[in-house]
């Protein structure tokens, strides 16, 4: 968990990073709302391009190969960032940070979710979330502390340098032993799990057998996907994803740019973004505990229906500290959603044999649709202010809502075979 969570923290910062140096580069004059739109515009097709790669050459080539290599990746292109000489080059180099943040959310999740046992798998990738998403609130505190000190380019420097020092610590993460007995490297992922049963022996009783699965003969071909027990699944991970994304990228990001055309000061606009963004983690929390007690599509459905609530009264709060304490509330479910969907969700409903393409994929059109997110909300704000911008975002929970109600499964407490589509459908296991 800690070698995955500290660098998904970072990969958390990176994202984040937005939304704080936005605010200050417009501020400045170094950039103009256009040119922010088409920085997270340009985030966005660097992280559906980053997704979709990822998950085949982690499929290929393996979990914890293509781990590193995205961490390297946003890594030394947010070092560059710090040094881009115009607000042209660095969105181009957004693009670059925006393929390895994208490839390092599918693969990190997909790695955890292949060690962990079925009880509490909800948990433990719940918590890796918190990691991520403790980014936005580490993201917003520091930039408080520094941007006005030493300026926003300071930020790209620390997240960089922390991507790699990461990178160098990882070396030590192990391989997914499901996908080395799935490529047929049986012997590798022999060595492993007797490592950590051994391991485990030493510090409680012994462990009990393992349970026996029915075998199930998966397909490594991509047309997989569009069987009749895949299909549906693709169709909710694709949706909510896309329902997600926009939710994080054309509302949480854009609060401080928000609170300076409202008339509000480039620090009262990173401060309020700050008390609203400790909302995040709390929310990833909540995920994290619902997901393995209350059940992963329970908690999707609650979740988007409190988002819609609490979104339809945001709009109208004027009072400063009223304004903070309703979006701090708002950002609670948007955050569970984060968590169950990103996290949890999605990972869990393909074979080991296409996880990470599925992921991707699903993650592609999730990063895809939102590259037009922020032209959008650009002119719903110009036109009609926040409440048009969260009349938008309230259309597309409702869409959410019905896709998971109607095509959703419910994978609480069950083992990655047991939700197998193919096993499943066979009837050999109830």
């Amino acid at each position: 968990m800690w070698l995955i969570g500290i660098g998904m923290f970072f990969d958390g910062f990176d994202i984040y990073v937005a939304a704080t140096v936005l605010g200050a580069t417009l501020h400045s004059g170094f950039s103009t709302m256009h040119q922010n739109a088409k920085f997270i515009s340009v985030t966005f097709v660097g992280m559906m391009l980053g997704a979709l790669l990822t998950g085949f050459l982690g499929d290929r080539y393996g979990r914890r190969f293509t781990y590193q290599a995205n961490l390297a990746i946003f890594g030394l292109a947010s070092i560059a960032a710090a040094f881009a000489p115009s607000m042209l080059v660095l969105i181009l180099l957004r693009f670059v940070m925006g393929v390895g943040l994208g490839a390092e959310n599918v693969v990190g999740y997909a790695t955890m979710t292949e060690f962990i046992p079925p009880q509490t798998r909800g948990k433990w990738l719940g918590w890796i979330s918190v990691f991520v998403v403790s980014g936005s609130p580490a993201t917003a505190l520091l930039g408080t502390l520094i941007i006005p000190r030493f300026g926003w380019r300071a930020m790209f420097a620390l997240g960089g340098l922390g991507a790699m020092l990461v990178w160098y610590l990882r070396k030590a993460l192990p391989e997914s032993p499901r996908w080395l007995e799935s490529v047929g490297r049986a012997e590798e992922a022999e060595a492993i799990l007797r490592a950590a049963e051994h391991e485990a022996s030493i510090k409680q009783a012994p462990l009990p057998q393992p349970a026996a699965w029915p075998p199930a003969a998966h397909s490594r071909s991509l047309r997989s996907l569009l069987s009749p027990v895949l299909l549906p699944r693709m169709l909710v991970g694709a949706t909510t994803l896309i329902v997600v994304n926009t939710l994080v990228f054309g509302f949480v990001t854009w609060l401080p740019t928000f609170f300076l055309r409202e008339g509000f000061s480039i620090v009262s606009s990173l401060g309020y973004s700050l008390v609203i963004s400790l909302g995040a983690p709390l929310g990833s929390a909540l995920g994290a505990l619902s997901a393995d007690s209350w059940g992963r599509k329970p908690s999707i459905l609650g979740a988007s229906v409190l988002t819609i609530v609490i979104g339809s009264i945001y709009p109208f709060i004027k009072h400063p500290a009223m304004l903070q304490m309703v979006g701090f509330l708002l950002m609670i479910p948007i955050y569970v959603l984060v968590t169950l969907l990103f996290a949890v969700y999605i990972p869990e409903l393909f074979p080991t044999e296409v996880r990470m393409r599925a992921a991707g994929i699903c993650n592609t059109f999730g990063r895809g649709a939102t590259i037009l997110t922020p032209f959008i909300v650009v002119a719903l704000f110009r036109s009609y202010g926040v409440g048009g911008v969260v009349r938008f975002l309230i259309a597309l929970l409702a869409v959410q809502i019905v896709v998971v109600f109607l095509f959703g499964v419910e994978p609480k407490k069950r083992g990655l075979e047991q939700i197998d589509p193919e096993v499943a459908v066979s009837g050999l296991l109830p």
